[in-house]
């Protein structure tokens, strides 16, 4: 990543990326403490953002996140109902994505001074979160930790939210997906966010700052109109998606707070339910920071590569940010899933079934490219030809 770009996202995806590489080799040399014991790692999954544990027969999966910087947008429109979604969906979709159908969650709210009011909003949004995820809220803490908490001045309530999830290896799988049955010809099937999810905050912000000022969540978004008609013409309006999505739809937005507070889409239970009818899954990726070729390329082993023609297209927001921030197609894409939350690899015969399956369950989703014999990643897309090495 360039200079400019590191200034203008305030954050490096490389050094990001090279932290993270270094936190899970100091990690990794922790596995031999549960070597033949219970617990005991998987070895096969690095570059994932879930691991397997094992317990005699049963394969489970655990992983870690939390919803970030998009906190900050909830102080500013002081609402909280939403968030729960971002958080399952962070670490419920990275289990999926591995094969493991997410069943437990642990939390933990860390405060600067507790609001009860706050708190409840919070935990009614990751009920209904759960709810719709089949996940059970079986652990969590709150924590008030004073000036080390910042936020959003004059919020009832600054807070870093994360959590733990656990899952369970679909019974339909011999081992956890990592990519390392993927090969030439097979077919890409994409899934629509209509979101940005919890990712690219730093950067939203940094552009909605500077393009309206401090009080950016209040200025006026004109986008609304054109995408109501877009949804319209698609014949999404009145479809179970849109039953699905409503608390994920930027189509009832009217400022700039709104649009970014708009929560993420759960993919995993559609994910399960592709796995249950017997179809062939042999890679997924969760979109989130780094963008599509980043996380997808953690997939992409045995030196292959993709082409991706026919995603969706990037939210009519996202371009808008894009031209805000200064920043171009090829880094907005790295930035943003620019309207695809989750990609997945199976068999070409297969592909059109998959499809099917996860419309039925509610989501856009369409067949989005292929699986090459070259290496790296090469999205066609509206802006042009993009590309991005292995």
């Amino acid at each position: 990543m360039s200079s400019s770009l590191k200034a203008t996202a305030g954050y490096s995806i490389e050094e990001g990326n090279n932290a993270s590489r270094n936190a899970y080799e100091w990690a990794q040399k922790t596995f031999a403490t549960r070597a033949g014991k219970p617990g005991e790692p998987a070895r096969d999954l690095a570059g994932g953002f879930s691991n397997e544990i094992r317990f005699g027969n049963e394969r489970l999966g655990i992983g870690s996140d939390g919803i970030g910087t998009k906190i900050e947008v909830a102080e500013r429109l002081d609402r909280y109902d939403t968030l729960g979604y971002d958080l399952i969906a962070m670490v419920a979709d990275d289990l999926i994505v591995a094969g493991f159908v997410p069943t437990n969650l642990s939390n933990i709210i860390d405060v600067n001074t507790l609001d009860y009011t706050v708190v409840d909003e919070l935990m009614r949004g990751l009920h209904d979160a759960a709810q719709f995820s089949q996940i059970a809220v079986t652990g969590g803490e709150i924590a008030e930790l004073g000036n080390r908490i910042g936020g959003y001045p004059g919020a009832r309530m600054n807070f870093n939210w994360c959590s733990t999830a656990v899952g369970v290896l679909h019974p339909s799988l011999e081992r956890p997906l990592s990519g390392a049955n993927v090969r030439a010809g097979q077919v890409v099937v994409a899934l629509h966010s209509p979101s940005f999810r919890s990712n690219g905050y730093s950067l939203a912000r940094r552009a909605l700052t500077k393009a309206f000022g401090e009080k950016w969540h209040e200025a006026p978004y004109d986008e609304v109109k054109s995408q109501r008609e877009k949804v319209k013409a698609e014949g999404q309006s009145g479809s179970q998606h849109e039953k699905l999505t409503a608390k994920s739809s930027q189509l009832t937005a009217e400022n700039w707070g709104e649009v970014m507070l708009a929560p993420s889409l759960i993919y995993s239970p559609g994910v399960a339910a592709v796995l249950d009818a017997g179809l062939p899954l042999h890679a997924a990726a969760h979109i989130t920071g780094g963008g599509l070729a980043d996380n997808f390329k953690r997939v992409l082993k045995n030196g292959v590569g993709a082409e991706l023609d026919n995603l969706f297209e990037p939210l009519p927001a996202m371009q808008q940010l894009a031209e805000l921030a200064g920043i171009t197609p090829q880094e907005a894409y790295l930035y943003w899933n620019m309207g695809n939350g989750m990609l997945l690899v199976t068999d070409e015969a297969q592909a059109d079934a998959v499809v099917a399956s996860l419309r039925g369950s509610g989501y856009r989703a369409q067949v989005a490219g292929r699986i090459t014999a070259e290496p790296g990643v090469t999205l066609r897309v509206g802006a042009g030809e993009l590309r991005y090495e292995g």
